[in-house]
């Protein structure tokens, strides 16, 4: 029952349940207690013990009627029809007393698997099926392309290649004994097919959604299709809370600092060197402080809307971040950000700067204007945008003192390296005064361009 669990903690994995190996452990002790009888409050401990959110819940309670409603074998008519009765009810079709005889007395003679399918014992047929499943590893499935393999890797198991030589004999001593088997073979191999898909759909998601995250991860952001928009904002959740989980414990673990041998031998000489005082390094690390600049205009504003949800994410990690949003002029979204679901936010950021012509130099002097006091030697100047000003007044001399003022000064570009400097491109100007600049088009390079920025915190 030990390795049931481990494969069902596997399932709710899948499933998007966040399980440590603390509360794993957890759930199995509550489990000893209230043991498998009754799976209502089986279910209901896994609950209690597991789910930490309402959605988890949700999925863990979905993925545990999944894991323990095993497929029922189906049984199908002996002659693969309805049998017909006399007008008394009896069976007209049925086997003489003496062909009864027979056929038992031939049963008797076949192998394991084929008595089991001629007898219809579902309790035996099921737990053949869970045990033949086991041997072959069947929680190891990962695509659908392997339903056909472990299917056949579990009828193996149960004996087919000998319930096949069965059927040969059968054939030619007892044909209607045969087609008995033969029908019921039929079922057993639609339970199997049953019984992999539902391991599919159990421990396949977690690959299936791996693969899909892998492929949105490098798709261009500003191609994303309306229907995976909510799928790519769940990836970018995924991303920050990697970033959380990356950056935070080590600062954390980091604040008492490294050993500072050299004072502690100094420190204790007096006890002969035994180190009962110790002396710590402590490297003095900026406050993170990060102000954004998004460009919202129509040709990149997809890529914004991942971007402001991504750095609005981290706040565990910075805790000073403050967010602009331009196309002809700039405004600060920060409290939008903050306070509204991401769909809401972005409606409302649209409406009052989105989707207009870009003009880069009105906005750096709006910025410039009214919060150009905002920037500190500790803070990081992140500018998303394409740089293309429509041949207007690029203001490229408000980006050096924002640049001069800040810690660095980082251009995300969507746009590939190629299309840099041609036509209304400004980027090479705006370059010049740019701690980093990085081609920034898909979710994949987006993650790395703000890791690498968090890092240098650390």
């Amino acid at each position: 029952m030990r390795e049931n669990l481990h494969r069902f903690f596997r399932a709710a994995r899948g499933a998007g349940v966040r399980l440590s190996p603390a509360e794993s452990i957890d759930a199995m002790r509550a489990v000893s207690k209230v043991g498998f009888t009754d799976r209502t409050i089986l279910r209901d401990t896994f609950l209690l013990t597991l789910a930490k959110t309402q959605d988890e819940k949700k999925a863990l309670g979905d993925c545990f009627d999944l894991f323990f409603d095993q497929p029922e074998p189906q049984s199908p008519p002996e002659d693969g029809k309805p049998n017909e009765q006399d007008a008394d009810g009896s069976n007209a079709a049925s086997d003489s007393p003496s062909e009864t005889s027979d056929g038992d007395e031939q049963a008797e003679g076949l192998g394991e698997l084929a008595q089991m399918l001629l007898a219809q014992d579902r309790n035996q047929i099921s737990a053949a099926i869970a045990n033949a499943a086991s041997a072959a590893s069947l929680s190891d499935i990962r695509y659908f392309t392997q339903r056909g393999i472990f299917s056949g890797r579990i009828l193996d198991q149960m004996g087919i290649q000998r319930l096949r030589d069965d059927l040969d004999h059968l054939a030619a001593t007892n044909p209607a004994l045969a087609e008995r088997l033969t029908n019921a073979l039929d079922g057993l191999r639609g339970t199997v097919r049953d019984t992999v898909s539902q391991a599919l759909m159990l421990y396949g998601r977690e690959e299936a959604e791996n693969l899909r995250n892998e492929i949105l991860r490098n798709a261009p952001l500003s191609r994303i299709e309306p229907r995976q928009v909510e799928q790519m904002r769940h990836l970018i959740r995924q991303i920050a809370r990697r970033l959380r989980e990356r950056y935070s414990k080590p600062r954390k673990r980091q604040r008492r600092g490294h050993l500072d041998v050299r004072r502690t031998i100094r420190r204790n000489a007096a006890w002969g060197g035994v180190p009962f005082l110790t002396a710590w390094k402590r490297r003095h690390r900026d406050k993170p402080k990060i102000v954004a600049l998004c460009d919202v205009s129509g040709s990149v504003a997809r890529v914004s809307d991942f971007f402001l949800l991504l750095i609005h994410s981290l706040h565990e990690v910075v805790d000073d971040v403050r967010s602009f949003a331009f196309s002809g002029h700039l405004i600060e979204v920060s409290d939008i950000l903050e306070s509204k679901p991401p769909e809401e936010a972005m409606a409302e950021i649209m409406s009052k700067v989105g989707f207009g012509s870009s003009d880069y130099g009105s906005s750096l002097a709006d910025f410039e204007d009214e919060w150009m006091s905002a920037i500190t030697p500790q803070t990081t100047v992140i500018v998303l945008g394409d740089a293309r000003s429509n041949n207007l007044d690029p203001r490229a001399d408000i980006l050096r003192r924002i640049a001069e003022r800040s810690k660095r000064l980082v251009w995300l570009n969507p746009e590939g390296r190629m299309a840099w400097g041609w036509g209304d491109s400004e980027m090479p100007r705006y370059s010049t005064f740019c701690t980093v600049v990085r081609q920034c088009a898909t979710a994949k390079q987006l993650e790395r361009a703000v890791s690498d920025i968090v890092a240098s915190y650390q």
